[in-house]
């Protein structure tokens, strides 16, 4: 067993990192590598399974088990693990195609099905990995490789898919807000259930400059909203701005003109039609916890089902389920 308390340099690996220089992975590498060791959970019970992408060699560059599995199942992978050893602390690294397009099934029923599993999605908007192709959430129009006159798909928007899908935590950040991300990871961290966490990652090689409107520091304040639960949906470079509800409808105010008690207040436990307008918002996009419900997670109920049927009936057959009545011939 590993000692606590742990440091970040536990959790780093004398692997050589292979992203291109620049890109945003290293500072969600860095952020997870800082976060582990507050957690107060022994080292060799973290895990990390990825798919395929430049984001899944995460796995690497961790000093924790891991595994990179198959392209989009690494949900499936996870899920198996965490049913098996539910005292893991199971992590999920995933990009928006790996995630959203060969994966979006497996995607959509691991939210269902809340697997206390911790998943985090890298969003550029582009696969790298495979050289600049578009991906399920490049905008309409995107001019790439495999989408020269531009792209005529309508864009996922991830968390809204989480939502819709009945995911019970649901987060987004941005790689170049260091002390925000960190404190989106932990969020994660501490959920019980699946903690989806959307990271606006930038692709410096195919998809430069894809969210600078968010994280540069003359454009920021009045591009981002940034959620608390308990707090007024305001923004701005003064706080000047504020969000209401026109219907079902978002609708940017001035704070000075409505008042600030007009302003909504943001609810983590609110309905998922709500959670799931503000993570769907453009201007401004919002960033923080959206969505954050208490629901029992499926490992613990599965478990929990098996060790009732043991106690009531006792341990199972193997080999007499194997050899049971069910079965059939199949003759020529």
């Amino acid at each position: 067993m590993s000692k606590l308390p742990l440091t970040k340099k536990d959790f780093q690996t004398d692997q050589e990192v292979r992203w291109c220089p620049g890109c945003g992975d290293y500072a969600i590498l860095a952020q997870v590598q800082k976060v582990f060791p507050t957690l107060g959970i022994p080292k060799e019970q973290f895990v990390i399974v990825s798919g395929i992408g430049c984001s899944s060699r995460f796995p690497y560059y961790m000093n924790t088990y891991g595994f990179h599995t198959i392209h989009g199942r690494a949900p499936a992978v996870a899920t198996g693990l965490k049913v098996m050893r539910p005292e893991l602390s199971v992590w999920v690294v995933t990009g928006d195609g790996d995630g959203l397009s060969i994966g979006g099934n497996h995607f959509l029923h691991v939210m269902r099905r809340n697997v206390d599993l911790k998943m985090m999605l890298f969003n550029n908007r582009i696969y790298g990995l495979t050289k600049g192709q578009y991906s399920p959430t490049s905008e309409l129009g995107k001019k790439t490789k495999s989408t020269p006159l531009g792209s005529l798909d309508y864009p996922f928007c991830p968390g809204a898919v989480a939502i819709a899908a009945e995911a019970s935590f649901v987060a987004r950040a941005l790689d170049r807000d260091q002390k925000h991300l960190g404190h989106m990871v932990e969020r994660a961290a501490r959920h019980t259930g699946t903690a989806f966490l959307e990271i606006y990652q930038n692709c410096n090689v195919f998809n430069d400059g894809a969210f600078f409107d968010l994280t540069e520091k003359d454009t920021r304040p009045i591009n981002v909203l940034e959620v608390e639960h308990g707090k007024p949906l305001v923004f701005g470079p003064n706080k000047e701005h504020g969000i209401v509800f026109d219907g079902f409808e978002p609708k940017v105010v001035d704070v000075a003109e409505v008042g600030l008690d007009k302003i909504v207040v943001h609810d983590e436990q609110g309905p998922a039609a709500y959670h799931a307008a503000l993570v769907r918002m453009r201007h401004p996009s919002v960033i923080g916890v959206v969505r954050a419900v208490p629901r029992p997670p499926y490992d613990a109920m599965m478990n929990q089902q098996i060790d009732q049927q043991i106690a009531q009936r006792g341990a199972g057959d193997l080999q007499a389920l194997l050899r049971g009545r069910d079965t059939w011939v199949v003759e020529e």
